[in-house]
């Protein structure tokens, strides 16, 4: 069922391409490509089967999130972002399952997991507050999933969760006018004073332990894998797409150019840039193969009903910030070398530029943190589980 999806998202990069400059435009994904892609199956790649999903191989699912990104960075992004919430419903409790796809199962949700609002806990559940930024993707979907810390009757931080919102009870505000990633429609999100049942929110301690009420009928390996190994690298991947598809630009713009400056020398004959071509497309290739490597290796502790060892868990996250940059440093290797026509207007090269360094400031690419977690715990210091 997974290459279906493969191959029909394949079909489709031509046209997410030729839309990347309305989807700027519009500073939405055009609707266009969100029905497309739901229709050969990408947004069911990581659900239940019970609701009609296909729990596929997270692997497959970063392979066509890649290929979308590739084509337009946007769209991958979003497609990222949105496609990976199915995993983390999943966990939560049947009842807010059955909210979310017993009518529909096409239903979609998105998310802003930094916790900048506030839960007070009452009678069977929680009452949320707040404004929450970057829910990319927001104007496709139906439900939020925030994160938000809880408070008891005294004021005290007691936990931090992520609260699912249906779309009656929660504003968007646009105010999405960036340089990058411009087509996203990643707008902020306002609650106010909203009562979320218990069975509508997921401890954050409990997902760090790679555990979720959900578990009991989603039974699938799938749902037993780290919340930060599967969330992460649905940032890295549109990145790494984004990469892949500046060089595939590039290559091709080299292979027509004349460098005037160089007395009419063809760029393809000039060895610098075949040097250039070498070292980013090994930097794309090492981001992508570590990404899946690492995947690979939780897999096999799952497998064989193992706990994943935390050292993993941290490696996971040190080659994903690390990777990301890699895709990044190819972005910029190619965009200097590619001259002048690559700050054309409708240019992939420059709008991955834009796009993969927008998408570096997210939180889950903060290098210093993951790498610093990893040192520490390779030098033998405590390291919280629940982070990664």
């Amino acid at each position: 069922m997974s290459q279906a999806v493969l191959d029909g998202v394949r079909d489709l990069l031509p046209g997410i391409r030729e839309r990347a400059d309305e989807a700027e435009r519009l500073r939405v994904v055009p609707e266009a490509s969100v029905k497309e892609l739901e229709e050969v199956g990408f947004f069911r790649m990581l659900q239940p089967r019970r609701f009609d999903g296909l729990e596929a191989d997270p692997v497959d699912f970063y392979t066509a999130v890649r290929d979308i990104a590739s084509a337009c960075g946007s769209t991958g992004w979003v497609s990222s972002v949105v496609g990976v919430h199915p995993w983390q419903v999943a966990l939560f409790a049947d009842e807010a399952q059955q909210a979310v796809w017993g009518e529909d199962t096409s239903t979609r949700l998105s998310s802003s997991y930094a916790p900048t609002g506030k839960a007070v806990l009452t009678d069977g559940g929680y009452t949320l507050s707040g404004k929450w930024s970057f829910s990319s993707g927001c104007d496709h979907c139906q439900w939020v999933l925030l994160g938000g810390l809880v408070f008891n009757a005294d004021g005290q931080v007691v936990d931090f969760r992520t609260f699912m919102v249906p779309r009656e009870k929660y504003q968007i505000v646009d105010v999405w006018h960036m340089v990058g990633l411009k087509g996203t429609g990643s707008n902020d999100i306002v609650v106010d004073e909203v009562f979320v049942p218990e069975a509508f929110t997921l401890s954050m301690g409990e997902t760090g332990q790679c555990k979720g009420p959900g578990q009991a009928l989603n039974t699938s390996d799938l749902y037993k894998l780290p919340f930060h190994s599967i969330f992460t690298g649905t940032i890295t991947t549109p990145i790494i797409g984004m990469a892949r598809g500046a060089y595939a630009e590039h290559v091709e713009m080299q292979q027509k150019r004349t460098r005037a400056a160089y007395l009419g020398e063809k760029a393809s004959l000039d060895p610098f840039a075949a040097v250039r071509i070498a070292r980013a497309s090994s930097e794309i290739d090492a981001a992508w193969a570590l990404l899946v490597s690492n995947i690979r290796e939780e897999q096999a502790h799952v497998d064989k009903g193992e706990k994943i060892p935390l050292g993993l868990r941290l490696r996971v996250r040190r080659d994903q910030v690390i990777g990301t940059q890699r895709a990044i440093d190819a972005i910029d290797d190619l965009f200097e070398a590619s001259g002048g026509r690559a700050l054309a207007e409708g240019t992939y090269l420059q709008r991955a530029w834009r796009d993969a360094h927008a998408g570096r400031v997210h939180a889950a690419n903060d290098p210093e943190r993951a790498l610093q977690m990893y040192g520490a715990h390779e030098f033998g210091h405590k390291v919280d589980p629940g982070m990664y």
